[in-house]
């Protein structure tokens, strides 16, 4: 029935496998765990002893997280599979059955949500925790409303056969957006996203700085995606980021303007962990139009 597929990189899942196998083992189903380590450098040891009675399999090099969800499909022996980030939480005992029990609606593509810890963390890893309360944690009512643009890839469920059609793009090498790429190809392909009330609880505290360079990274990664889709206008409107920039045309050049004063201070801000969203929408502006190519531009968006 499920095949429970478990990316892992460098993070303890030993809680995770341990809340799994409880969950499984209270359940009369066909149920697999599959864990695939892309060559962590640290708790490879401790992960394999948490896997002992299910599939573990370590990488000899990193292939990057859009590969690595497409190498499942060569060990997941089941109809469909249940994708889990590493540090993924489990908050309730219901959360396979809830799974199973949308299984027999026959959906092409579950999405169950993430949550944050309402507890604030310590400033220096507030950014992060920040912006998955207000922005992330969004209820299943209002990522229904756009189901495609809500696709995340940390709690999802999806049948084989369509993940076998359509593939992560492998050209994603680097971190971020392969999420969103995604999910525009499954509404391309007119596969509409379920999405439950079924969330995971975000497990991983990242320092203000690690997250920061993330961002960077994960938008230097979407101009290269607006690079090979020929600059898609549904997939531009597809991303809040490339909507609004779609909208200041007359004020991108202030902006960048800015942006080359202001950047040194607005970084230093939210590396201390003076988080304010609005501040962060700027930096993440900022850094997609020092580096986004005129041919963007041309293209009159």
């Amino acid at each position: 029935m499920i095949s429970i597929c478990i990316p892992v990189y460098n993070f303890n899942i030993a809680s995770l496998i341990n809340e799994l196998s409880r969950q499984l083992n209270s359940l009369n189903i066909q149920c697999e765990i599959i864990v695939i380590d892309d060559c962590s450098q640290n708790l490879k040891t401790i992960n394999k002893s948490s896997c002992e009675k299910h599939t573990y399999i370590e990488l000899p090099e990193n292939i990057g997280r859009a590969k690595i969800r497409n190498l499942f499909l060569q060990y997941a022996k089941y109809e469909y599979l249940l994708f889990l980030d590493c540090d993924a939480l489990i908050k309730t005992s219901s959360f396979l059955p809830k799974y199973i029990e949308i299984i027999k609606d026959n959906p092409s593509v579950v999405c169950g949500g993430r949550v944050y810890d309402p507890r604030p963390p310590k400033r220096e890893y507030r950014l992060k925790w920040k912006y998955g309360i207000l922005r992330e944690s969004q209820p299943y009512s209002v990522r229904r409303k756009f189901p495609n643009r809500s696709f995340m890839t940390n709690n999802f469920l999806i049948r084989k056969n369509i993940l076998e059609k359509i593939k992560f793009d492998e050209r994603i090498a680097q971190y971020g957006h392969e999420d969103t790429l995604f999910g525009y190809a499954l509404k391309k392909s007119n596969i509409t996203i379920t999405h439950i009330d079924n969330p995971i609880l975000n497990g991983d505290v990242e320092l203000n700085s690690e997250y920061l360079n993330k961002t960077r990274e994960g938008i230097i990664n979407l101009i290269h995606i607006l690079n090979f889709k020929e600059y898609d206008n549904d997939l531009i409107n597809d991303i809040a980021l490339l909507r609004f920039y779609q909208k200041i045309k007359i004020l991108r050049g202030i902006i960048r303007l800015s942006f080359f004063a202001f950047k040194p201070l607005t970084i230093l801000l939210l590396k201390k962990g003076y988080v304010n969203l609005y501040l962060f929408d700027y930096y993440k502006l900022g850094i997609l139009i020092e580096n986004i190519k005129t041919n963007l531009d041309n293209q009159n968006v």
